[in-house]
């Protein structure tokens, strides 16, 4: 670790995003394989479920919360992209309406577009009515839909969902659950939630994942140390032998 806190300065200096053919090539990390998941029932993320997902030791699964927004979300794409990476992006459905062109963009760039409801509630969702808690996460994942693709239906095309602050109800996983629609908690975080400078959240980010040894991983998009990290980061998966799952609901494996 005290190499890794030595080197993250210049790992930061470096790893500015850069254009990369996603060919399959040493010169990225690149992502391993995707991971179907059938979202019938399924709670995953060992922070607040019992379980996790299907992973080998050394897989990583990259998730992204409360964007978009401005800059930080196009700077965290295009770290993703210099290295042929691809995440899932827990929406806040606010600002996918207001800034659709960045939700277009992560879909066309192969990331997948999850739901973080509408307003991100600071009371949290747990706190409100559950009528209202319903309501919050409907409209979110409407939001996020007509953001993406233009149009919303009965049914969302990518039913995953993240409790803003992982603050679930019995009432509300149950309604999810008949809904058909996953929840996904995280095996560790960065706590980027706190004021950090960017080598301080990757020595902290490294940390977790050697002692846990793999998982899904919580970052914030709409942090800027975030976004400044993000190439360190990748960078530093590599080096650490670090294998990238991305993940899609089951039958939209992408290519």
């Amino acid at each position: 670790m005290r190499q890794l806190v030595a080197t993250a300065g210049l790992l930061l200096a470096l790893c500015a995003p850069a254009s990369a053919a996603c060919d399959g090539s040493d010169a990225t990390l690149g992502t391993t394989r995707v991971l179907e998941v059938d979202p019938a029932g399924l709670r995953v993320g060992t922070k607040s479920f019992p379980q996790t997902l299907p992973l080998a030791p050394k897989e990583v699964v990259l998730t992204f919360d409360d964007g978009p927004w401005p800059t930080t979300t196009a700077a965290v794409l295009d770290a993703l992209k210099a290295q042929c990476v691809r995440a899932t992006f827990f929406l806040i459905g606010d600002n996918a309406r207001a800034r659709p062109q960045l939700v277009r963009r992560a879909l066309a760039e192969g990331h997948t577009i999850a739901h973080h409801s509408m307003t991100h509630p600071a009371a949290t969702l747990a706190k409100l009515p559950f009528d209202a808690a319903v309501k919050d996460i409907e409209r979110g994942i409407a939001a996020d839909e007509m953001a993406a693709y233009g149009a919303t239906g009965p049914v969302p095309r990518v039913p995953f969902f993240r409790f803003p602050g992982f603050a679930s109800t019995p009432q509300l996983l149950e309604h999810l659950e008949k809904k058909g629609i996953a929840v996904f908690g995280a095996d560790l975080w960065a706590s980027d939630w706190n004021v950090m400078t960017p080598e301080a959240e990757l020595e902290l980010v490294m940390m977790r994942l050697d002692a846990a040894g793999g998982g899904i991983i919580l970052f914030h998009d709409t942090k800027g140390y975030t976004a400044a990290m993000i190439p360190a980061f990748l960078a530093a998966l590599r080096a650490h032998g670090y294998k990238v799952v991305h993940i899609v609901p089951k039958g939209q494996k992408a290519s």
